[in-house]
């Protein structure tokens, strides 16, 4: 699902949009110049790898995701304090953030129930 940028205003832009048996329910909305704050909750069932035996496990996903979409570069660090993901084609690409973030979790450390 691709939203454009310069339609999102001060009215939160709800959205919500599924992969396999993971939620990506939240809202956009206009913060600032360039910046659009996005806020989320990912929710469901994740397949992953156990790090210690490497056997596969469904692992329970329940996560905040806070963070800025600049539509073009951004060159302002020092006055945000979350992170920004610039946009370069004035887009929001939500199943490409939703994947991100599913891999971002899938990357960190986790034990299935027969290794804790």
């Amino acid at each position: 699902m691709k939203v454009t940028l310069r339609k999102i205003n001060k009215t939160p832009l709800d959205f919500e949009i599924k992969s396999n048996e993971i939620a990506f329910k939240g809202y956009l909305q206009y913060h600032s110049g360039k910046l659009i704050l996005l806020k989320a909750d990912l929710n469901g069932l994740l397949n992953t790898e156990c790090s210690k035996c490497g056997e596969e496990f469904e692992l329970t996903v329940d996560e905040k995701v806070e963070f800025f979409i600049s539509d073009g570069l951004f060159s302002d660090e020092d006055s945000i304090d979350l992170d920004v993901v610039e946009s370069f084609d004035s887009t929001a690409d939500l199943d490409e953030l939703l994947n991100s973030e599913l891999e971002l979790i899938k990357s960190d450390y986790h034990s299935c129930e027969n290794c804790k």
